[in-house]
C-alpha cells in the first residue's frame, strides 16, 4: 500500500517562514532609510555650514592674514604672514592687559557664582524659607533681565555722589569711593555685578541636583549623628558633583567671553582697569584690523578649551 505525498504548503501560508528579502533588496533599504534621514537633516546641515562651519574656516585662515577693512575693495593685496599676528598678541600691552583682566574675572567671578548660587539653593531646598516659589522668581529674575536694565540699576546703586551704596556708607561715617572710576575697584564692581546676575541660572541647576539625591541618604546621615554641615560635606557635595562641574564649566565659559558688563558700565575703563579678551577683539574689528582680530579670537578659543579640561580633569569623575 503506497501512501499519498504530503501537500506542499503554499507560500506565505500560516506555518512556513516568510522568504527573507535579497541583499540587493536590504541595501536599497538601507539606502532609502540613509537618503530619509539626510534628507530631514539637510537643511540644518546647509545652515551650519552656511553660519557656522565656512566662517570659522574663514576666520582660521585670516588669522594668518594681514587682512584689514581697506583691503575688501582688493583682495589681492593680501598677505600672507604666518603666525606674525600671534605673535604681536603677546607684544601688545592691551592685549596683555585684557587677558589678566579677563583672568581675574574668571578666578573671582566663577567661585563667586556658584557659592552663592549653591547657597541659594540649598536655602529654598531646605523647607526653611517662606514663600519659596516667590525667593525662585526673585532670584532668577536678572538672568532674564536686559543687559540695560541691570547698567542702569547698578550705575544708581554704585553712582559716587547719589547712589544707594555710598549713602548707606555715609550714614556709619564712611565716604565711599568712585566705584566705577577707580582703578582698583571697577573689575570687582563688575565681578560683583555679573556674579548677581548670574546666579539663578545656576540655582535653577543646582536646585534640580539637590532633589535628585535621596532623601534615604540624609535619614541614615542623621541617624549616625551627622550634623548638618557634615550631611552637606559628605552627602550633599560628592553627589552633586557632576552638577556643580557643568555650573563651573558653563561659567567658566561665559566668563571668559564676559563682553557686556564692560561694554554698557564702563566701556573698558578706566585705563583698561576692565577691558576684557572679548572686548578687546570687538575694538580690533572696529578698527578694521581683521587679522589680527582673528588671532585673538582663537587665543580666546584655545583658553576657553583648555578652561574647560582643566575643569573636567579636576572636578570630574575619577574612577
Amino acid at each position: 500500500m503506497t501512501s499519498a505525498p504530503a501537500a506542499t504548503a503554499p507560500a506565505g501560508s500560516v506555518g512556513t517562514t516568510p522568504d527573507r528579502p535579497t541583499g540587493s533588496i536590504r541595501r536599497r533599504q538601507r539606502l532609502r532609510r540613509a537618503l530619509t534621514g539626510w534628507a530631514f537633516s539637510a537643511p540644518y546641515t546647509v545652515l551650519f555650514l552656511v553660519f557656522m562651519a565656512v566662517p570659522v574656516v574663514v576666520s582660521l585662515v585670516m588669522s594668518f592674514t594681514d587682512l584689514r577693512s581697506t583691503d575688501l575693495r582688493n583682495p589681492f593685496a593680501v598677505n600672507f604672514v604666518g603666525l606674525d599676528n600671534y605673535t604681536r598678541l603677546f607684544s601688545d600691552d592691551l592685549f596683555l592687559r585684557s587677558s589678566v583682566n579677563t583672568l581675574v574675572f574668571v578666578v573671582i567671578g566663577v567661585p563667586l557664582t556658584i557659592v552663592l548660587a549653591l547657597a541659594a539653593a540649598t536655602a529654598l531646598n531646605s523647607g526653611l524659607l517662606r514663600f519659596r516659589a516667590l525667593f525662585r522668581v526673585g532670584f532668577y529674575l536678572p538672568v532674564v533681565t536686559s543687559i540695560v536694565a541691570v547698567a542702569v540699576v547698578w550705575r544708581f546703586l554704585l553712582d559716587p555722589e547719589v547712589g544707594l551704596v555710598n549713602n548707606l556708607l555715609r550714614v556709619v561715617g564712611i565716604d565711599g569711593p568712585a566705584w566705577l572710576f577707580d582703578t582698583k575697584l571697577a573689575l570687582p564692581s563688575l565681578i560683583l555685578m555679573a556674579a548677581w546676575r548670574n546666579f539663578g541660572f545656576l540655582m535653577v541647576i543646582f536646585l534640580a541636583g539637590l532633589q535628585a539625591i535621596p532623601g534615604d541618604l540624609y535619614e541614615a546621615a542623621t541617624l549616625d549623628g551627622a550634623t548638618r554641615w557634615q550631611q552637606f560635606r559628605n552627602v550633599t557635595l560628592p553627589l552633586l558633583r557632576p552638577t556643580l562641574l557643568f555650573g563651573g564649566v558653563v561659567t567658566g565659559i561665559g566668563y571668559l567671553q564676559f563682553f557686556e558688563e564692560p561694554f554698557v558700565m564702563t566701556q573698558g575703563g578706566p585705563l583698561s582697569s576692565t577691558l576684557s579678551v572679548s572686548y578687546h577683539i570687538y575694538n580690533q574689528f572696529g578698527f578694521g584690523n581683521y587679522g589680527y582680530a582673528a588671532a585673538a579670537s582663537y587665543v580666546l578659543f584655545v583658553a576657553i578649551v583648555a578652561l574647560s579640561v582643566i575643569q573636567f580633569r579636576f572636578l570630574g569623575d575619577r574612577k
